[in-house]
């Protein structure tokens, strides 16, 4: 997957000044805003809150202009040391292509987000040559689950190795929640890269879209019918975007809508389709996505998948 390891931002420690941005859709509680602040202190850090963060223009947090403005200016601030994204929704491929990614390269720092905002992490580790943090909004809750695996990637300059499994409920003999299933066995080692699958499909044929070659591939995605996952699948399939994989992390497809009008298929059986004649190893259930208790994963590092016990290890540092 390319020949130039992504340079690792520096890591989060007590008192790092991070920036609150809105870049996508708009907060539509004023509790959104006064949580993701929350937050930030809870975990010691110090909020550096957008200037049009609380705005709104219809579906989006602002206008393209101003947008971008706090994202830029986010970016090219020196005392700013993280940039986390306060929610997704829509709106960052309207910006992508006009934000300063060279002012990021010039000064690195972590770049935190998920959905929506995998536009922006895919221009990180493109545009920037930096490793990007597919991980919880500011705004959403922070578990103990998702806390432990944020702090693990970005605070501490070591390998993160096996991150944890979720937890499955107690006295049930063969639970369905947070069960990982094996789709195709084996082991496999490549760097972290995907997102949201929607946002994946939208970067086919921009510079910003991830350089799949010996990746393992993450996708996740809210509130799709599976006949439009199987569409998005097979464009990247179409343009060979999977020809050339190590591996793939299915995530949650939250809200999936598997049945039409014409019948229906199991999402299994539409990701045995695409990924199955790879002969790589796959996997779904990880704990990736539109769910409160979910990993962080730095874009751009290594990492080793064991599809057949669902294990996925951090290689190599993600922050320095």
């Amino acid at each position: 997957m390319g020949s130039k390891p992504l340079v690792r931002p520096p890591r989060l420690a007590r008192g790092s000044r991070v920036a609150l941005v809105a870049p996508a859709g708009p907060l539509l509680d004023r509790d959104d805003l006064t949580r993701a602040v929350a937050l930030c202190r809870a975990l010691d850090y110090e909020p550096v809150l957008g200037l049009h963060a609380g705005g709104r223009h219809g579906y989006l947090a602002g206008t393209d202009e101003e947008r971008l403005a706090d994202l830029n200016a986010a970016f090219r601030d020196p005392a700013v040391d993280a940039v986390w994204c306060i929610r997704g929704g829509f709106g960052l491929t309207r910006i992508l292509s006009e934000v300063d990614f060279p002012a990021l390269a010039r000064r690195p720092k972590a770049v935190i987000g998920f959905s929506d905002v995998t536009a922006l992490l895919a221009g990180v580790t493109r545009c920037a040559g930096l490793v990007a943090f597919h991980g919880p909004n500011a705004r959403t809750s922070m578990p103990r689950f998702t806390r432990t695996h944020f702090e693990r990637v970005l605070a501490c300059a070591t390998p993160a190795g096996s991150l944890e499994p979720l937890p499955q409920p107690a006295d049930v003999l063969v639970p369905r929640e947070n069960r990982m299933v094996t789709l195709s066995g084996g082991v496999a080692e490549g760097r972290l890269a995907g997102g949201n699958l929607s946002l994946l499909q939208c970067l086919i044929g921009t510079e910003c879209f991830p350089d799949l070659e010996g990746a393992l591939l993450v996708l996740e995605d809210v509130g799709e019918d599976l006949y439009r996952v199987d569409r998005m699948l097979a464009h990247l399939r179409m343009v060979g975007a999977l020809d050339r994989l190590a591996g793939v992390l299915v995530g949650r497809f939250t809200e999936l809508k598997r049945s039409t009008g014409d019948g229906a298929l199991g999402f299994d059986e539409v990701l045995a389709t695409y990924f199955g004649p790879l002969r790589i190893p796959v996997a779904l259930g990880f704990p990736v996505g539109h769910i409160d208790e979910q990993w962080t994963l730095p874009l751009g590092v290594p990492a080793r998948l064991d599809a057949d016990t669902g294990e996925l290890s951090l290689l190599e540092p993600a922050v320095a």
